[in-house]
């Protein structure tokens, strides 16, 4: 039980959490806080640009024919998430920041590599999970930042919706494009540098934590965030990803789903992905917002890590001879 646990705290999440340390001791001003926000700024377009090239169109054609599977778990994202974010969010407890933070948390798409490794430790149907993550993702870049505007309100690191929907546009959804349709020409190349492509995956993130993380320690971040406060996310973040996992597993039972299609809502419904909403904050929030947003979405992510894996490993021992 403690290797698996370990097993969890691998590099990334270590080099995360230094990440944050390093930006509240030595946080980026003036000029160098230009340059860093910047390469933050190419890091985004490079991630999307390869979450586009990475996304293939026979996924996309075989989900169209698991399409109740797939809107269930749509709606479970986009939909049951959102509102119990907006319950949470009308809680007294938070510094007004946090729950901000706590609502976007649930505005994110699902993730991909965990939903679709934690399927396939439990036995469940990892074709569906593939094309379910991949789904929520790719909705995600237009239904994340909509639901951003019409929940949250004024964002954007120029000031206005305006400006918001130009940043999205240009750091997210044009790369994004691009990177698909370019997918015949560099898909192969792409898939044989899984180094590289990493490379740029992680680093981006760790550049918008350190810029974003910099930014509100400027601003008086530890001064404004007690430890109380944490612990009151880190609460609420454990309540939310319970009952969205009891919800999701009940749901799939009454729609009829089988064993191995019940596995897939379960994992792609609870999850909500950093890798996404690190960039999207740094898109959709002012500079000087993005590391408060941003603590429940960390809190959350390790959270759902070491719970998901708990429950894959309990329904691989318990599955069926034939699963």
């Amino acid at each position: 039980m403690l290797r698996r646990l370990a097993a969890l705290l691998e590099p990334f999440i270590l080099m995360l959490l230094a990440t944050v340390v390093v930006a509240s001791v030595l946080p980026a001003r003036g000029m160098w806080a230009g340059i860093a926000d910047g390469a933050a700024q190419v890091g985004i377009v490079a991630l999307f640009f390869l979450h586009g090239a990475k996304l293939s169109r026979e996924a996309i054609v075989a989900g169209v024919r698991h399409w109740r599977l797939h809107l269930t778990v749509l709606s479970v994202t986009f939909v049951l998430f959102p509102l119990l974010g907006l319950g949470m969010r009308t809680l007294p407890l938070l510094d007004p920041m946090l729950a901000t933070g706590l609502l976007f948390l649930t505005l994110l798409p699902s993730t991909v590599q965990s939903s679709i490794a934690f399927t396939a430790i439990a036995r469940g149907n990892v074709a569906a999970a593939v094309c379910s993550a991949s789904f929520s993702n790719l909705i995600g870049i237009a239904a994340t930042p909509a639901l951003v505007a019409l929940t949250i309100g004024t964002m954007g690191q120029g000031g206005g919706s305006l400006a918001a929907v130009e940043a999205i546009v240009v750091q997210l959804l044009v790369p994004f494009i691009a990177g698909h349709l370019l997918r015949p020409v560099i898909g192969g190349f792409v898939a044989r540098q899984k180094r590289l492509v990493t490379f740029v995956d992680r680093g981006s993130i760790l550049l918008v934590v350190y810029t974003a993380f910099g930014a509100a320690v400027v601003e008086g971040l530890w001064h404004r965030v007690s430890l109380p406060d944490l612990g009151i996310v880190l609460g609420l973040s454990i309540v939310l990803l319970a009952i969205v996992l009891i919800a999701t597993w009940v749901i799939g039972g009454l729609l009829g789903f089988t064993r191995e299609d019940r596995i897939v809502l379960l994992f792609c419904g609870s999850k909500k992905s950093l890798a996404s909403g690190v960039p999207m904050a740094g898109v959709l929030f002012p500079a000087a917002q993005v590391g408060v947003v941003l603590l429940p979405v960390m809190i959350f992510h390790q959270i759902q890590l070491i719970a998901c894996a708990l429950i894959a490993r309990r329904f691989a021992d318990t599955a069926p001879p034939d699963a």
